[in-house]
C-alpha cells in the first residue's frame, strides 16, 4: 500500500458506502468493496509510474479528503444564478453540487419519446434498472476509476432508444461548492441504433476552492448511433481535476470528443474509444490553456479493432507562467484492422521561458492496407506575423493576444452549440491581455 493513502485516515468502507446510493443493492456493494479493494492495493499512482511519470498527485490526498460528502452544501448564489441563467437556455439542465443532484436547480424539460435522462443515485436507490456491467472492472481504465467505482455519489444516466434524436443538448453542470471537498460523479451515456444526441459536461468552481474531483463518463453507441460530446474544465485554480471519458462504438457509430481544460491546479483526462465495428469515425479535439502553476495532463487512445474506420485527432495548448502540460496520444491498429484512416496531431504554444511541455504522439500498427500519420510541434509566437499586426497599428499586447486567440479558435470554432462556443470563446478571451478590446475586433 502507498503511503499516500494515509491521507484516508480511519475511513472504512461500511462508513461511507452506507450513505452512498444502493446501498441495499448486494451486487452494488459487492462492486464497490471490490474496486475498493483494488485501490487500497495500488493507492494512488507515483511517477514511477510509466503513464503517471509526468503528473505527481501525491498532494491529492494531502489537501483534501479523499471520502465523499453525503450532504453538499449550498452553492454560492454566483454558481446557483449561473444554473439560473442556464435553465433559460435551450437545454436539458441536470446540475449537481459536490456530486449530488439537485432538483431545485436543474431544469430537464420535456424529452421525445424514447429518452430518458435520470440520476443515477435515483436509479440505484429506486427501481434500479441499471446493469451491473457498468460497474465492472473492464471500465477501471485507471487506478481513479477504480477509486470512482467504490465512491460514486451520482450522475446523469441517458438512455436513448433506437431512432431516437434529442434536438436539445444535454447539459450536465457541476458544481464544486467547499474546499477540500472530495467529488466523485459517474455519467452513463447509452445511445442505442440510429439515435443521435449532444451531451455537455460543466465543471465550475469558485477561484479559491481547492476541491478533489473524481469523474468518469462511460459511453456506449449503437449501430449508426452519434454522440457530440464537450467537455468544459472550469474549477478553481486550487482543485484537482480527474476524469476518464471512455466510449465503446459499434458499426458506423459517430463519436466527437471536445475538451477544454482551463481550470485546476492538477487536472488529468484520459480519453479513450474503442471502435468495435467497421466504418466507424471517432473525432478527439482538445484545448489546454494554463498559467501560473497549473499542470494539465492529456492521455487519449483509439483503438481500431475492426476494418474502415476513420479517426482524427487535434489537441492544441497554450502555456504561460510556469505551467506544464502533458500530452500522450496513442492510436493502435488492431490486426484486421485494414483499411484504417487515423491522423494525430498534437501542437502547443510556450508563452513563457518557464513554461513546459511534455509531449508523445503514438502509433502502433498491426495490420496492413492503412493509412496513418501524427505529429507534435512545441513553438512560440511568431514575430512575423506580429510585425504585421503591429504594422497595422494594433499596439503589442493586442498583437500577441490576436495572435493567441487565433491559434485558439482553431478548436473553439469546432464547437457546434453556439452558446457554448460563445462561453469557451469569452473564457479564453478573458484569458488574455486586451481580451476585452479583442472582442470588440470580432
Amino acid at each position: 500500500m502507498n503511503v499516500q493513502l494515509n491521507s484516508w485516515g480511519n475511513l472504512a468502507l461500511d462508513r461511507v458506502t452506507q450513505k452512498l446510493s444502493g446501498h441495499h443493492i448486494p451486487w452494488v456493494i459487492k462492486a464497490r468493496e471490490s474496486a475498493l479493494g483494488r485501490f487500497m492495493v495500488h493507492g494512488f499512482p507515483t511517477r514511477q509510474d510509466e503513464e503517471w511519470k509526468y503528473t505527481d498527485v501525491s498532494t491529492i490526498g494531502k489537501r483534501t479528503s479523499l471520502a465523499p460528502d453525503n450532504i453538499p452544501p449550498s452553492p454560492s448564489s454566483e454558481a446557483a444564478l449561473f444554473a439560473w441563467t442556464l435553465a433559460q437556455n435551450n437545454v436539458h439542465l441536470m446540475v449537481f453540487v459536490n456530486g449530488h443532484y439537485s432538483n431545485e436547480l436543474s431544469a430537464i424539460g420535456e424529452l421525445p419519446s424514447g429518452a430518458k435522462l435520470e440520476s443515477l443515485a435515483d436509479l440505484l436507490d429506486g427501481k434500479n434498472n441499471l446493469s451491473a456491467s457498468f460497474f465492472d472492472r473492464e471500465h477501471e481504465h485507471t487506478i481513479f476509476s477504480a477509486l470512482n467505482n467504490a465512491l460514486a455519489t451520482d450522475g446523469a444516466v441517458l438512455q436513448l432508444d433506437p431512432e431516437t434524436v434529442l434536438n436539445k443538448p444535454v447539459y450536465l453542470l457541476f458544481i464544486a461548492s467547499g474546499s477540500g471537498t472530495a467529488i466523485y460523479p459517474r455519467n452513463i451515456l447509452i445511445l442505442g441504433e440510429n439515435s443521435r444526441a449532444t451531451v455537455i459536461e460543466h465543471y465550475f468552481g469558485m477561484m479559491e476552492i481547492h476541491n478533489f474531483t473524481n469523474v468518469v463518463t462511460q459511453i456506449t453507441l449503437g449501430d449508426k448511433a452519434e454522440l457530440h460530446h464537450c467537455k468544459l474544465e472550469q474549477e478553481g485554480k486550487s482543485a484537482f481535476h480527474v476524469a476518464g471519458i471512455h466510449a465503446d462504438q459499434a458499426a458506423n457509430s459517430r463519436f466527437v470528443s471536445l475538451s477544454f481544460a482551463l481550470g485546476g491546479r492538477l487536472a488529468r483526462n484520459d480519453i479513450t474509444s474503442r471502435m468495435h465495428g467497421p466504418e466507424c469515425c471517432c473525432t478527439l479535439d482538445g484545448l489546454y490553456l494554463l498559467d501560473g502553476k497549473q499542470h494539465i495532463d492529456h492521455h487519449t487512445r483509439i483503438d481500431h479493432l475492426a476494418p474502415s474506420c476513420t479517426s482524427r485527432e487535434h489537441y492544441k495548448g497554450i502555456l504561460d507562467g510556469a505551467s506544464h502540460g502533458v500530452f500522450n496520444g496513442k492510436v493502435v491498429v488492431h490486426p484486421f484492422a485494414v483499411k484504417t484512416d487515423a491522423h494525430q496531431a498534437n501542437h502547443n504554444l510556450l508563452l513563457s521561458r518557464q513554461a513546459e511541455i511534455d509531449t508523445k504522439p503514438q502509433l502502433e500498427i498491426f495490420a496492413d492496407e492503412v493509412k496513418c500519420t501524427h505529429g507534435a510541434t512545441v513553438g512560440q509566437l511568431d514575430n512575423e506575423s506580429l510585425f504585421y499586426l503591429r504594422s497595422r497599428g494594433i499596439n503589442a499586447e493586442s498583437a500577441r493576444s490576436l495572435l493567441i486567440y487565433g491559434f485558439a479558435n482553431d478548436i473553439i470554432s469546432r464547437v457546434d452549440e453556439p452558446d457554448m462556443r460563445n462561453r469557451i470563446e469569452h473564457l479564453v478571451l478573458d484569458r488574455l491581455p486586451q481580451g476585452e478590446q479583442i472582442k470588440e475586433l470580432l
